[in-house]
């Protein structure tokens, strides 16, 4: 058998705890204390004015909630007004992105639109009332009045701000209502007492289907539209909507361009029945020849079958099993088995209540068995929303972030919608941090482009580099083909971000199966993106890029690159050293250095604009033998990650130097002679909705690394003899057939 340069493990080896300095001067505030009190004591008279207006029967438990803008100078949660906060008797129960243009800035810059936080405090009326008579007797220089400074505007919350999207003229609807509470809370008073409020209005609402995440509760309610805004009243209402429909199951195309072909089954097992994987969808004909792999399950509850739905069903199970069908070859042999929810059960546009009927069912699933690998096709027909987190996001991203699994999620097919509308942007629930969000590519061959079905980016930030990556996905020149739902075995020709994900996820579970548990799923999902090539298509369209087509690809090294995998954890507010493993002598020439970082995390939905509870800074240094002055700590640092300079204020940093998100690739060129010793400091960053957090767990991380040295013809076996006891190849649990 030739030699085969594996991937190296053990990266994790070569790490080491570093202390690094860090911290600035003090802030330069827009406003003078004087100024910030006399701006803001207007704006919280009539704050309190339009409280005390509320009808006490909207106000659960006495609680009202107003918002607090941030100056866009002070997002950073060093900033958080926590001491004002604590003084006035408010809780902080969730806020939004949102841009404005403030009526300063420090320094005497002239005013331009900046992004800031509204962050949404909730108290009794008295509360409220207090901290009005209380301005005029602030003492400057105290951490309250220093609070006071950091703030642009106080204002009441509208009706009209909280009620999102078109709610019908007439008739009964289904709305979807978002509540600031959660937990035992949620269950024991504002439940009870919203369900109260709503008798008021005439409508007997039982609230069964209801999800909890990050203080948020997401109730499903059927009611008169016209209450749309009587409902919104409701204080702790953060949102109203009408409930979005389930996307109809259906490809972005199907063609008869191919004409039906035979299909034969591979007559053997799946190569590692250890991996768990889920996909759920619209279930599996009876007696199909897919179930030798795939098991049905009809969760309790589900209504009758839909053949639509079972086709599609049937074509994201093939996906997943053989990935995209060649037919002048036998198919491969399926890397795993997978379990099939069937979780659909009848026309979307005809049940108004299926949205949340199928969440329940998908969580009721995931709570009774551990999955490996979950593939989720389906979701709501909804956009992603800048300022909001819809259900699906909140609880999957929670329950994934949780849980030693790897989620892919269609984008979406309505990538040619209305751009000015953002109708074509990705849908939910793909803004899942913890997910791998996939779109289509037309092709899977050296020329590709994203197919132009395929939902584009951005999503959410933080998690704006959605999709994650591109598959291919089907086009009307080549088809995806897929084993049909048929009695007669042949294959399907069709085309949607719907296959391209499964398809993706089988690459993982290949992985998997390769290497078995040396592999972690967070250093599977670390490696699929590593491996993606970006063509030179805009980010939006395609992610990272397409993601590689084979599993050499991932997995094995040519004589001149190695690719090395890490997989650890770090501290929260500790710094660890990753160093890059070069040869003994360093590069003669060029270098290439492909990096991939990532982790999952917590999130806090309630604030989507600081939705992810952790951060890896990572700083770059090249050369330890440079250094700018000799007071330095640590060798000098160059971008790698990130384009923002050095000293970025919040926005900046978050925009350009991808801070806050959990992911981060990217691929430097460099001479040779500029790397000596190179190296990643990481830096672990935690919050806890939107202010400092220390929290007492560690994060595990994933860090894949690729260096090319094309002027060298056995750089591999070098690095292997350098770090001989520290470095491992990853040597195949299972011996596959890589070239697949």
């Amino acid at each position: 058998m030739a030699k085969q340069n594996f991937l190296l493990g053990k990266g994790e080896r070569l790490t080491q705890d570093v202390v690094v300095r860090s911290g600035g001067g003090p802030k330069i505030t827009p406003y003078t204390f004087q100024q910030a009190r006399g701006r803001l004591a207007p704006m919280l008279n009539d704050t309190v004015r339009q409280i005390r207006a509320l009808p006490d029967q909207a106000c659960p438990q006495g609680q009202a909630v107003a918002a607090v803008v941030l100056n866009p100078e002070f997002i950073a949660k060093s900033y958080f007004p926590s001491e004002l906060l604590r003084q006035t008797g408010l809780t902080p129960v969730g806020s939004k992105p949102r841009r404005i243009t403030p009526a300063q800035r420090s320094k005497g810059r002239p005013p331009e639109e900046a992004l800031t936080t509204e962050l949404f405090v909730m108290g009794t009326k008295q509360a409220f009332a207090n901290w009005q008579s209380s301005m005029g007797r602030l003492v400057e220089g105290t951490q309250v009045a220093k609070d006071l400074m950091t703030l642009e505007a106080i204002e009441a919350q509208s009706v009209a701000d909280k009620i999102k999207g078109i709610i019908p003229a007439r008739g009964d609807t289904v709305f979807e209502v978002v509540l600031h509470t959660e937990g035992m809370d949620g269950e024991r008073a504002m439940l009870p007492e919203f369900s109260s409020y709503l008798r008021g209005l005439g409508v007997d609402a039982r609230l069964n289907h209801r999800f909890y995440a990050g203080g948020l509760c997401f109730v499903e309610l059927e009611a008169p539209a016209a209450l749309a805004e009587s409902i919104a009243l409701f204080s702790i209402v953060r949102a109203v909507r009408q409930m979005p429909q389930l996307r109809v199951l259906q490809p972005a195309f199907r063609t008869s361009g191919i004409p039906s072909v035979a299909v034969e089954l591979p007559p053997v097992a799946a190569m590692d029945p250890s991996i768990n994987v889920a996909i759920f969808d619209g279930g599996l004909p009876p007696s199909h020849p897919l179930s030798a792999w795939a098991s049905p399950y009809e969760i309790v509850g589900t209504g009758l079958a839909v053949d639509e739905f079972l086709n599609h069903g049937t074509g994201v199970t093939s996906a997943f099993l053989f990935g995209s069908i060649d037919p002048s070859k036998p198919l491969p042999q399926p890397y795993s088995n997978v379990d099939h929810y069937r979780v659909l059960d009848g026309d979307p546009s005809q049940n108004l209540h299926e949205l949340y009927e199928v969440l329940g069912r998908i969580t009721s699933a995931l709570d009774q068995k551990h999955y490996d690998f979950v593939n989720l096709s389906i979701g709501p027909s909804l956009t992603i929303e800048d300022d909001d987190v819809h259900a699906w996001t909140a609880v999957l991203d929670d329950r994934f972030a949780r849980a030693d699994t790897l989620a892919a999620v269609a984008v979406g097919n309505n990538g040619e919608g209305d751009e000015e509308l953002s109708l074509n942007r990705v849908q939910v629930p793909s803004d899942c941090v913890n997910a791998l969000a996939v779109g289509a590519a037309d092709s899977p061959g050296e020329t590709w482009a994203r197919a132009p079905y395929s939902s584009v980016g951005p999503g959410r930030s933080p998690g704006l580099m959605k999709p994650d990556l591109v598959q291919f996905g089907g086009s009307l020149q080549r088809p995806f083909l897929v084993v049909g739902e048929g009695s007669k075995l042949a294959l399907e020709a069709t085309g949607g971000t719907s296959f391209a994900a499964p398809s993706t996820l089988r690459l993982g579970a290949g992985i998997r199966a390769h290497f078995g548990s040396s592999i972690g799923l967070l250093a599977v999902r670390t490696l699929l993106i590593h491996s993606t090539e970006a063509s030179d298509h805009s980010h939006r369209e395609i992610g990272w890029g397409r993601v590689a087509q084979t599993l050499e690809d991932i997995v094995v090294c040519d004589d001149d690159t190695i690719r090395v995998i890490y997989q650890g954890d770090i501290s929260p507010t500790k710094y660890i050293r990753a160093p890059i493993p070069l040869p003994e002598g360093g590069i003669a020439g060029n270098a290439e250095i492909t990096a991939t970082l990532s982790y999952k995390c917590l999130t806090d939905p309630h604030h989507p604009g600081n939705y992810t509870r952790a951060g890896l800074d990572v700083t770059f240094r090249p050369h330890d033998g440079k250094y700018k002055n000799e007071e330095q700590l640590h060798a000098d640092s160059k971008s790698f990650f990130s384009s923002v300079r050095s000293g970025g204020d919040e926005e900046e940093l978050r925009r350009d130097a991808w801070k806050w998100e959990n992911c981060l690739h990217a691929t430097r060129k460099f001479r040779g002679s500029s790397l000596q010793n190179p190296c990643f400091d990481i830096h672990y960053n935690a919050r806890l909705e939107g202010r400092n957090f220390t929290p007492a767990e560690k994060l595990p991380y994933a860090l894949a690394l690729t260096v090319r040295a094309k002027g060298i013809a056995d750089f591999y076996d070098q690095v292997v003899r350098k770090y001989a006891t520290q470095l491992e190849p990853l040597r195949p649990v299972i011996e596959i057939p890589i070239r697949t």
